[in-house]
């Protein structure tokens, strides 16, 4: 059986862009005792993949001439693992390819409803809102009546992260770039205050949003947007930090007054969602419970051909995405 991959061929060493990547037909074996045959209907794309082109982060740096390794969402073809048949739902991590032979004992099984199709296990139900969850709940400890800023509110976490500290209490601010973003943040999610950091910098219009700061921080991005929370928050404000998109792909650089963490005695933690797995099933539960009823919106950008999956990547460090970002190889479907 034949499939298609897309491959890393080559490390970047100036900008990131499509030539470092390759669109390869390869011959999938037949699945061994234990593993099962998946036929992905969506693959995923997420800025935390664009530093591992270059460089280990805490997943190795991907491998040359191999399929960029991603989450994916699709349904088993053939199984040689007991608990597990075709036509099961998964979640898998064989990265950027048609079909993927893998493990199951590293595949996560889901049931798709009427209500929820399978790609929100790329989102909601799986890596983003866990992520968005642990950032909200476990490090920033939001509380009622909370002054709440989320940078690249309009991503996959940030989405999710803003919704959360809402359901939480808080008053909510949330930034992005451009105006449909800022308008989706405004008219369909309702935050309290959107910031737009193509419209003017970003500290002046945070200032403006919160002339008494902000008490927690969910940082995305870094740079420029780090800086103006520094000088925001309140005397023991805390900082999650998630990401820091600004600096993928380019040289990171770092605010210059960091000295407030010592003034305003701030608690600055960054977080890996892989430490916190024990949380997945009862995050998935309410954010299941929030979608179903309307209370949680996460949309999707779409790139269609797993040879688009390179664009999808890099779309990302241009702005060009609203919510989750996803790949759908044209074999499947997730009707």
């Amino acid at each position: 059986m034949n499939s298609r991959e897309v491959q890393l061929v080559r490390r970047p060493t100036g900008a990131v862009d499509e030539t470092l990547f390759g669109v390869v037909e390869v011959d999938v074996p037949a699945p061994r005792e234990g593993e099962l045959l998946v036929r992905s209907v969506a693959l995923s794309a997420d800025p935390s993949m664009i530093p591992r082109l270059s460089v280990d982060t805490y997943a190795p740096a991907f491998g040359l001439g191999r399929a960029v390794e991603s989450r994916a969402v699709g349904q088993v073809v053939e199984s040689r693992a007991d608990g597990t048949a075709a036509g099961d739902w998964v979640v898998h991590s064989g990265g950027w390819r048609e079909l993927a032979v893998v493990d199951a004992a590293t595949v996560r099984r889901i049931q798709p409803s009427a209500d929820i199709g399978p790609e929100a296990w790329l989102h909601a139900l799986g890596a983003s809102g866990l992520t968005a969850a642990v950032g909200i709940d476990v490090v920033a400890r939001v509380r009622p009546g909370d002054v709440v800023w989320v940078s690249a509110a309009a991503g996959s976490v940030g989405l999710v992260a803003a919704q959360l500290a809402q359901a939480r209490g808080a008053r909510v601010i949330g930034s992005a770039g451009g105006a449909e973003k800022t308008a989706y943040l405004s008219r369909q999610v309702g935050l309290d205050a959107v910031l737009d950091h193509r419209a003017g910098p970003i500290a002046d219009q945070l200032a403006a949003a919160a002339p008494e700061g902000i008490d927690v921080y969910f940082d995305n991005v870094g740079g420029d947007h780090l800086e103006a929370a520094l000088d925001r928050l309140t005397i023991g404000g805390r900082i999650a930090a998630c990401g820091m998109i600004s600096g993928y792909g380019r040289r990171q650089t770092g605010p210059a007054n960091i000295a407030n963490v010592i003034v305003r005695r701030l608690r600055l933690e960054g977080f890996l969602v892989t430490d916190h797995l024990d949380r997945a099933a009862a995050v998935e539960a309410e954010l299941r419970e929030l979608m179903v009823g309307g209370r949680l919106r996460v949309p999707v950008t779409t790139f269609d051909g797993i040879e688009q999956a390179p664009a999808a990547l890099l779309s990302l460090l241009r702005g060009g995405n609203l919510g989750k970002t996803i790949v759908r190889p044209r074999h499947g479907s997730t009707d």
